[in-house]
């Protein structure tokens, strides 16, 4: 005899609630570790934020590491969000790199006041290594690589000079985000934002080819500012 409708009904929507509800319970581990860090993050700690019974966040993750590591997906699933696939409606080359890093540079402006799980996380894990360390590092890779193609291909569009250094141009980019994270974070200097757009800038101007898109207009600027 078949299932009669409102049983199979039922059966469907279980999955999708338990999905939903692990959605939920991640959501909030991921608010609580850019606050305390993903060493802070607890089976209790979540369950009393989601007004959850322990047993019920343990049957979605059923450990605490499981639970870290399911948070660092989810960080790097947003952070792709916002920040790397924005970025590919422009073209290939400097256009492109100028959008990688003007999306970074918002979102570690809004994670200021919070904190950013990449660097509390690689504070925290940088000699433990596990599950959580390897996630971690995976992600921030896969980024700094994405990071690294972008210079890369603005070098065989012929954005940059033919003797740029690809691999320091993304070092240095990198180093300006954590920067700016140790000064307007740590030492609540007020012009970091500023310094690291202009170090970004200082970047193009040394390694872009004169006749780059938007390099023209960068050169006005800094004549502009020259002359005031």
């Amino acid at each position: 005899m078949p299932p009669r409708p409102a049983a199979t009904a039922k059966t469907a929507r279980a999955p999708q609630k338990g999905q939903q509800t692990k959605a939920v319970i991640i959501d909030a581990a991921l608010n609580l570790a850019a606050q305390i860090g993903l060493e802070g993050l607890s089976i209790g700690a979540i369950a009393e934020v989601t007004q959850m019974s322990k047993s019920g966040v343990f049957a979605h993750f059923g450990s605490r590491e499981e639970l870290q590591i399911s948070v660092v997906r989810e960080y790097h699933t947003r952070f792709e969000q916002e920040v790397f696939y924005p970025a590919l409606d422009e073209p290939r080359g400097l256009p492109r790199l100028r959008a990688m890093f003007a999306n970074w540079m918002k979102r570690t402006s809004a994670e200021i006041d919070s904190g950013c799980i990449y660097i509390s996380g690689a504070v925290e894990f940088d000699d433990r290594p596990g599950p959580v360390r390897d996630a971690l590092a995976d992600s921030v890779n896969t980024w700094l690589a994405a990071m690294y193609r972008a210079v890369v291909q603005a070098k065989a569009e012929g954005h940059l000079q033919e003797d740029a250094d690809e691999k320091q141009i993304a070092f240095e980019i990198h180093a300006l985000i954590l920067a700016l994270h140790y000064e307007a974070r740590f030492l609540r200097s007020p012009d970091s934002l500023a310094r690291a757009n202009a170090g970004f800038d200082n970047i193009l101007a040394r390694s872009a080819s004169p006749d780059a898109p938007g390099m023209a207009l960068d050169a006005a600027r800094r004549r502009l500012k020259t002359v005031r």
